[in-house]
């Protein structure tokens, strides 16, 4: 029995992590990866879509190396559908006794690692629920880098096995956005939903104050989500309390993201990146196999909330 993977994929998040493992598997640095896979939970920022594009043009078609994208459906539609099953997205909560508290999170694992182990699956010649035989694998890339490296993970499935090539390199968030610069990649955005809870007030700013469209999309979702996600009040399974996407548990039209954070102030002292790693108490982006919110997250029940 072969102990070699049948195939390198790369979990590509679009993000400064993940695009510089793209890169240099491109460039020949890091080995080829035979296989790029972009879980798209339909709510991506413009920004993320359109580095998106450019790093399939640009870095890894010229190496020959595909782009799939993947989806289980829209994460914004999908919670204001009274008729959709809704994976709940990680919201700050204010219940009925004024306590605060928040929702579990359940949408990295619905809308990002169940895609691309579908594709993996698809990809080895066992769709599920086919069985995969002992010893058959592939080498899962995962862009992990050292001021993160306690989110490093093993898959919890044994057809995938989880490799951190950044790890192994020594390198950090800044020598990946040094990498991405010399390339021309210095835009290169943080990767999550538009309209993610675990946000900053830096996040909601570069929203409200570069693309009003897509602050007014996430004020509109945030006056949707008040009472919980469609499905659960259709079901007779009432949110007892009130939502919100920003942790001040007011209304993001009215939420005080203004306010800049003594991260924020230290970003005068250090790099920006490592001032939301302070403000926001959790590394920033979302890959799937390293939400910003595993710190964070809090069930439910934790908060008597209805579950």
């Amino acid at each position: 029995m072969s102990d070699q993977p049948r195939f390198r994929a790369l979990s590509l998040g679009a993000g400064v992590q993940s695009s510089t493992l793209l890169a240099l598997s491109a460039e020949g640095i890091l080995p080829r990866v035979d296989y790029a896979i972009f879980a798209d939970t339909g709510w991506e920022p413009e920004a993320v879509y359109a580095h998106l594009d450019r790093l399939e043009e640009e870095i890894a078609a010229p190496a020959g190396i595909p782009v799939l994208r993947v989806s289980a459906g829209n994460i914004r539609d999908d919670a204001l559908n009274p008729d959709h099953r809704f994976a709940s997205m990680p919201l700050h909560i204010l219940n009925q006794d004024g306590r605060p508290g928040m929702t579990r999170r359940q949408c990295t694992g619905e809308y990002k690692v169940k895609p691309i182990k579908q594709k993996v699956r698809e990809l080895l010649g066992y769709p599920y629920p086919a069985r995969i035989p002992k010893g058959v694998f592939v080498e899962h890339w995962v862009g992990i880098s050292t001021d993160e490296f306690h989110r490093a993970k093993d898959a919890d499935v044994k057809y995938m096995r989880n490799r951190h090539p950044l790890l192994d390199m020594s390198w950090s968030r800044a020598d990946c956005a040094r990498y991405l610069t010399s390339l021309g990649l210095a835009d290169t955005p943080k990767s999550s939903c538009l309209g993610c809870p675990f946000h900053g007030n830096a996040q909601w700013r570069h929203i409200r104050d570069t693309s009003p469209s897509e602050w007014a999309d996430v004020v509109e979702f945030d006056t949707a989500i008040r009472q919980g996600n469609a499905r659960a009040n259709a079901t007779g399974n009432r949110l007892l309390g009130e939502a919100f996407l920003h942790r001040s548990r007011v209304p993001l039209s009215e939420a005080p993201i203004d306010h800049v954070t003594a991260a924020e102030r230290a970003a005068l002292r250090i790099s920006a990146d490592e001032a939301d790693v302070l403000e926001n108490g959790v590394e920033d982006g979302c890959s799937p196999w390293a939400c910003r919110g595993d710190a964070d997250a809090l069930t439910q029940d934790d908060f008597g909330l209805a579950t």
